[in-house]
């Protein structure tokens, strides 16, 4: 037997009624002993996403208070004064990396108390 080439097997399949299109599927799917119905397949993940455990606090804008901003930076990580208040006019900038939620949510605090805006990554 000749095989037929895909588009010969197109051409002959185009003129076939919505019925006669029906009973070639279910004969395709008895034949080869497959299905055409539609499955979505979503792969597990084999490991649930891990929790989040070290965050980075972010200045993102110093507020009305910079001077006050400028201290707490000072006291938070060791800079001169100079240091310091160029790191708060350079914000957004990472006050710390990598700290506990607890610290980062202490930091947050302190910081917006003196009405400057911060960000947890």
């Amino acid at each position: 037997m000749e095989k037929l080439m895909i588009s010969e097997i197109l051409d002959s399949i185009r003129g076939l009624t919505v019925k006669e299109l029906l009973e070639l599927t279910k004969a395709c799917e008895k034949e080869f002993g497959v299905s055409a119905a539609i499955t979505q397949i979503v792969p597990k993940d084999p490991k649930p996403p891990k929790k989040k455990t070290e965050f980075d606090v972010e200045l993102t804008n110093f507020g009305s208070q910079k001077v006050k901003v400028i201290k707490a930076i000072r006291e938070i990580t060791g800079l001169g004064l100079r240091e310091a208040k160029e790191f708060v006019e350079a914000a957004p900038k990472i006050i710390k990396d990598g700290v506990s939620i607890e610290e980062a949510e202490a930091l947050k605090a302190k910081f917006e108390e003196l009405g400057a805006a911060i960000t947890l990554k």
